[in-house]
């Protein structure tokens, strides 16, 4: 998916708001969770920039840590090199002192999972107020949205009515990720939650709150007309025009005129995989300069700013990190 907010990027899904209302709506703590989702009320997923100037989502998906990559920036060139050397030769599975594709690829993965860990550790942290190791709906909500869970909102305000609707949604996805019916989350329930993505078993949750929200004529799958909805309201022929396209050229891709469950899902919740493909190809092609679909230890560390710029720090404690992901991938 970003995409590549991204991912990291990485938050909770909820449908139908647009960008714009979220960000007037959500102005505490977590706006910048909210703010991930996309007009179309998909996740924004991971995502690299286009133009090349900003390559913090290639250091994320190399150094698995979102607070680490910002650390990177105190680090001399030297200094930066020095400790990509180490990363490296724990990404060179076979020794042979380059990195192939597939040897990228599933050490991108890693850190994707490193990532959303980080994330979801730090908000269960915040949001567990009595710290007892669990997180109540109460007080999810009394973190997110800075609401006590008995308050009674002014629905007359639009911007409270969002939040309102978004707190129902969240809460479907809670009770979908509340797999013992404790009415709590511990922190494996709790990454499920914030990042679906990483939990295949929230896809048909997340896939039923879609059609229960968009399917008006309960047919199972998602039209056009459906799947644009309220937000075709007040929008330019050019947006619908836009949006068609992307419906038929990139959503529908079996070319039957629906989105099916499985084309949902594609929509909605971002692909680690794709998106872990897609920052290969960028990698490959900003540092293979021979073009042999090989990265040597030279030519990356030639070209270390890209992986990693003069931005790291405590390289020890990212590898413990990873190394606990290794035998999942």
């Amino acid at each position: 998916m970003n995409n590549f907010r991204v991912l990291t990027t990485f938050a909770v899904l909820i449908i139908l708001f647009t960008h714009n209302t979220q960000e007037a709506a959500h102005k505490n703590k977590h706006e910048n969770h909210h703010a991930e989702r996309e007009s179309d009320g998909a996740f924004s997923p991971r995502h690299h920039s286009k133009d090349g100037n900003d390559h913090s989502f290639d250091h994320e998906a190399i150094i698995g840590s979102k607070k680490e990559a910002e650390q990177f920036e105190d680090l001399s060139p030297e200094e930066a090199k020095d400790r990509l050397k180490i990363l490296l030769t724990k990404m060179d599975r076979d020794k042979d002192s380059s990195i192939d594709r597939k040897e990228l690829y599933s050490w991108i993965l890693r850190s994707f999972k490193a990532l959303s860990q980080e994330d979801a550790d730090e908000r269960f942290e915040d949001a567990d107020h009595d710290e007892d190791g669990f997180v109540t709906w109460a007080e999810y909500v009394e973190d997110e949205y800075d609401w006590e869970e008995h308050e009674k909102p002014d629905m007359s305000d639009p911007h409270i009515a969002e939040d309102f609707k978004m707190m129902a949604e969240d809460k479907y996805l809670f009770n979908g990720a509340d797999r013992n019916g404790d009415e709590k989350l511990d922190k494996a329930e709790y990454l499920a939650f914030t990042h679906p993505e990483e939990d295949p078993l929230m896809k048909p949750h997340v896939i039923q709150q879609i059609l229960a929200e968009k399917d008006t004529d309960k047919s199972g799958d998602l039209t056009f007309q459906e799947f644009v909805g309220d937000r075709s309201q007040d929008k330019e022929k050019e947006w619908l025009v836009e949006e068609k396209d992307r419906f038929d050229n990139e959503l529908d891709k079996n070319g039957d005129n629906v989105l099916n469950k499985e084309e949902i899902a594609a929509w909605i919740i971002p692909s680690n995989e794709e998106i872990a493909t897609e920052e290969v190809d960028h990698l490959f092609a900003g540092a293979d300069e021979d073009m042999n679909d090989y990265l040597t230890f030279e030519e990356i560390l030639k070209n270390h700013e890209l992986f990693v710029g003069s931005e790291a720090t405590d390289y020890g404690e990212h590898l413990t990190k990873l190394h606990k992901f290794d035998d999942e991938l």
